[in-house]
C-alpha cells in the first residue's frame, strides 16, 4: 500500500463520504436492519450515526486500516460497539450463517473479487437475512455509461480501486443473491457518472 493509499487518500474518502447528500441515503438502508449485524468496508465509521436506537454492536470488516484509524472520534461518540476486523470481503473469517443483517454502503465498487465478496456476503447470511445496500455503479444511460468506461481506468488510481462502471443489480442477483427491493436513481448534486445510486434489499435465494 502506497503513501497515498495510506495518508492521503482516508481523508479524502472521509470528506467525500460525510456529504449531508448522502444522510437520508443512510438513514434509508440502515432503518431496518436487526439481530446479529455485519457492516462490510466499515470504513471511518460513517454509518455509525444512522443505526436505530436498538442496536448495540456490530461487527466491521475492513482491509485498509489507515481507513479505521480515522474512525476513532465516531466510535467513542457512538453507543455502538464494533467488533473490528482488518480483513476483506473475500474471505470472511466467519461460520455459515452468522448473520442476520449484512451491510454495505459505497463499498462493492472496490472489492478486488466482486463475485467472490457476494458469494461470502451470502454464506454467512441466515436463511432468513438480509443483506442491505446503497452502493454508486454502472448507468443506464448510454452517454452517461460511455464516459463512465472512459474514466473509470484513472477513477481506480486516484480512489484506490474503485470502480463507476459496476452493474451493481447484475453481480448482486448473479450471486446466490435475490434482491427483494431496489431503488436506482441519480443522487442529487453529483456528477451523473459518479452519482448513480443502487439501494435496496436482498436475501438468499432460495432456488
Amino acid at each position: 500500500m502506497g503513501l497515498y493509499a495510506k495518508y492521503i487518500f482516508p481523508h479524502i474518502l472521509d470528506y467525500v463520504m460525510s456529504s449531508s447528500i448522502l444522510v437520508d441515503c443512510r438513514q434509508d438502508t440502515l432503518s431496518e436492519v436487526k439481530g446479529d449485524i455485519l457492516e462490510i468496508g466499515f470504513g471511518t465509521g460513517m454509518n455509525l450515526p444512522y443505526y436505530p436506537e436498538n442496536v448495540r454492536r456490530i461487527t466491521g470488516v475492513d482491509i485498509n486500516i489507515n481507513i479505521h484509524s480515522k474512525a476513532e472520534k465516531r466510535l467513542k461518540s457512538s453507543h455502538i460497539q464494533v467488533d473490528y476486523y482488518p480483513i476483506n470481503a473475500e474471505y470472511l473469517p466467519f461460520p455459515d450463517n452468522t448473520f442476520d443483517t449484512v451491510v454495505s454502503t459505497f463499498t462493492l465498487c472496490s472489492i478486488k473479487d466482486i463475485h467472490r465478496a457476494l458469494s461470502e456476503i451470502a454464506r454467512v447470511l441466515r436463511p432468513n437475512g438480509r443483506f442491505f445496500f446503497a452502493e454508486h455503479g454502472l448507468s443506464p444511460d448510454y452517454q452517461v455509461q460511455k464516459w463512465q468506461h472512459r474514466l473509470n481506468p484513472i477513477n481506480k488510481v486516484l480512489s484506490c480501486g474503485c470502480n463507476l462502471n459496476r452493474n451493481i443489480k447484475e453481480l448482486i442477483g448473479s450471486c446466490n443473491l435475490k434482491i427483494l427491493k431496489l431503488d436506482q436513481f441519480y443522487l442529487g448534486k453529483t456528477p451523473k457518472i459518479f452519482g448513480y445510486l443502487y439501494k435496496g434489499m436482498a436475501a438468499i435465494n432460495p432456488s
